[in-house]
C-alpha cells in the first residue's frame, strides 16, 4: 500500500493546515487538516481489502514475430459471496498491458481481450499480473500479484525468401550414402542381373521369364533436398544491430527451406545444432533457436559440428559479417556440399561496394551476397537462386 502523488499532496496539505491552525489559532484550518487526514485513512481502509478473485490468462498463440501482436484473454471470476469492486490488472512482462476490470457480482465471471506485443526478439515471460486497487479519490493505491505466468516467443520477422534447388543425390550409384539414411522410401534405378548377396525379395520375375536369367530391381535412395545454415554469432564480425539483421535473414532462409520440404540443419558458431525434417512443423524448432540465439565471443567460425562427420549434401549457407580472414576455412568443408553461399550483412567498409564479405575466392564455387540489411539480402538471394 502506498500513497499516490495526489495522496502525498493531500498529506502535505494536512500537515501544513494543521500547523497553521495551531499557530494562528484557527479551528477551520485544523478541521480542514482533519478532513484531509480522514480522507487518507478512508482510502487506506478501502484499498486494504484484497480482491478475492480468480484470474486466468489464455493465449491461443504464444509465438509471434517481432513487431507483431497476439490476443490474450483474461478471465476474472468472483467465487465468493460478496460483490468485488473493480480494479486494474497490469502485465509484468515489460510491455505493461493494462486491463480495467469492472466490479463483479457474487459467482460471476468476465473475460477481457487485450493485445500482447513483441517489441524485441526473445522468449518473454508474461505475468504474473499486477492487480492495483485504488480508493475513489485516487489517494491510496495497493498493488498485489495474481495469476500464473506464460511464455511468449517473439521470433525475428520472416521475409518472403525462395528455397534453393536440390543438391547432390544422397546415393551415388556404386558408392555409399552421403549422410544418414532416410528410411521408408527408395527409387528404382535399374533392373540388372542377380549377383550373390542381392535380396531375393527384389527379384523381377517378369524380366527373369523374358531373359531366362535371374534379374533383380536395383534401388537407390531418392534425392532429398538438404539445407544447412551456419549463423556467425561472434561480436567482432557483427555489431548488435547487424546481428539482429543476420538473425532475421537466417530465420527467413530456414523458414523457406523447411516449408519447401527440405531437411534442414541450423548451426551457430556458439555451438547450437538443430536438425529437422522438412515441412511446416519442422520450422518451429529452428525458429525457437533463432528466437533465443545471442552473440558469443568464444565461438568459432567453423564449429566442430560442421567440421565433424555427418551433415553432408545439399546447400550450405553461411550468414556472417566482417569475417574475411576466417572464410577460407570453409574450403575444408566445401566438398561436402553441392552449393555454398556466404551472405554478409551490414556496412563494414569491406568487400563489394564497401559492404559485407570478401576474400572467398579460395573457396571453390562459393557465391557471395553483401547487403546492408536483411531485406536487401533476401532480395538478392531470391535473384540468385531463382
Amino acid at each position: 500500500m502506498r500513497l499516490t502523488r495526489r495522496g502525498l499532496s493531500v498529506l502535505g496539505a494536512a500537515v501544513v493546515l494543521y500547523a497553521l491552525g495551531e499557530i494562528a489559532g484557527y479551528v477551520l484550518l485544523r478541521a480542514l487538516a482533519g478532513a484531509a487526514a480522514g480522507a487518507l485513512l478512508a482510502g487506506a481502509a478501502v484499498t486494504l481489502r484484497r480482491p478475492r478473485v480468480s484470474v486466468r490468462r489464455e493465449m491461443p498463440s504464444n509465438r509471434i514475430q517481432r513487431g507483431g501482436a497476439t490476443t490474450a484473454l483474461l478471465v476474472v471470476a468472483n467465487p465468493g459471496g460478496r460483490r468485488q469492486p473493480g480494479f486494474t490488472a497490469r502485465e509484468q512482462s515489460g510491455q505493461g498491458e493494462v486491463v480495467d476490470v469492472h466490479p463483479l457480482p457474487p459467482g460471476a465471471s468476465q473475460s477481457y481481450a487485450y493485445k500482447l506485443t513483441g517489441r524485441h526478439r526473445g522468449r518473454i515471460t508474461v505475468g504474473p499480473l499486477s492487480i492495483e486497487r485504488a480508493d475513489p479519490l485516487g489517494l491510496v493505491r495497493r498493488r498485489i500479484t495474481a495469476g500464473d505466468t506464460a511464455t511468449l516467443w517473439v521470433y525475428p520477422p520472416l521475409r518472403p525468401a525462395r528455397a534453393p534447388g536440390a543438391g547432390h543425390p544422397r546415393h551415388h550409384h556404386e558408392g555409399p550414402t552421403t549422410d544418414d539414411s532416410l528410411h521408408g522410401s527408395a527409387d528404382l534405378r535399374d533392373v540388372r542381373e542377380y549377383v550373390v548377396g542381392d535380396e531375393v525379395r527384389h527379384l523381377h520375375w517378369k524380366a527373369t521369364a523374358r531373359t531366362g536369367t535371374l534379374m533383380v530391381r536395383d534401388y537407390v535412395d531418392p534425392d532429398h533436398p538438404r539445407f544447412t545454415l551456419l549463423l556467425d554469432t561472434r561480436p567482432r564480425v557483427l555489431s548488435a544491430a547487424e546481428f539482429e539483421e543476420a538473425v532475421e535473414l537466417a530465420a527467413s532462409l530456414v523458414n523457406a527451406a523447411a516449408t519447401a520440404g527440405h531437411r534442414c540443419r541450423l548451426l551457430t558458431s556458439s555451438g547450437a545444432d538443430v536438425a529437422t525434417n522438412g515441412g511446416t512443423v519442422a520450422v518451429r524448432p529452428l525458429l525457437d533457436v533463432l528466437c533465443e540465439v545471442a552473440q558469443d565471443a568464444d565461438g568459432a567460425m567453423i564449429p566442430a559440428a560442421l567440421a565433424g562427420p555427418g551433415g553432408r549434401g545439399g546447400c550450405l549457407v553461411v550468414v556472417t559479417g566482417r569475417a574475411s580472414r576466417d572464410l577460407p576455412g570453409l574450403a575444408a568443408v566445401r566438398s561436402r556440399f553441392s552449393a555454398l553461399y556466404v551472405l554478409g550483412v551490414g556496412t563494414h567498409g569491406l568487400g563489394m561496394d564497401g559492404l559485407g564479405v570478401h576474400g572467398i575466392e579460395g573457396v571453390r564455387g562459393a557465391r557471395r551476397i553483401s547487403a546492408p540489411d536483411a531485406g536487401e539480402a533476401v532480395s538478392r538471394w531470391n535473384e540468385m537462386v531463382s
